[in-house]
């Protein structure tokens, strides 16, 4: 999808940005309405509000890996 920006932000949230759906597990579309852009999305999890951050993060001490692990390009 064009457009679309996925920042990891350090020990904090992933920021998205652009136009994009937000799928649960099973399939079904979360509802964004009234969240604020660029989307912020809990990796503590931690926040109150999942999957969109709370802010928990900065109370608990979340640390983070900050890059990308080599060779796991395409697991899920």
């Amino acid at each position: 999808m064009p457009g679309v920006r996925i920042k990891v932000r350090e020990n904090g949230p992933y920021r998205i940005d652009g136009d994009v759906g937000l799928l649960d597990a099973d399939g079904n579309e979360i509802d964004t309405t009234g969240q604020r852009l660029p989307l912020a999305l809990c990796r503590c999890g931690g926040s109150t509000t999942k999957p969109f951050c709370d802010g928990t993060h900065s109370r608990i001490g979340f640390e983070a890996a900050e890059r990308a692990v080599k060779g796991a390009e395409g697991r899920s």
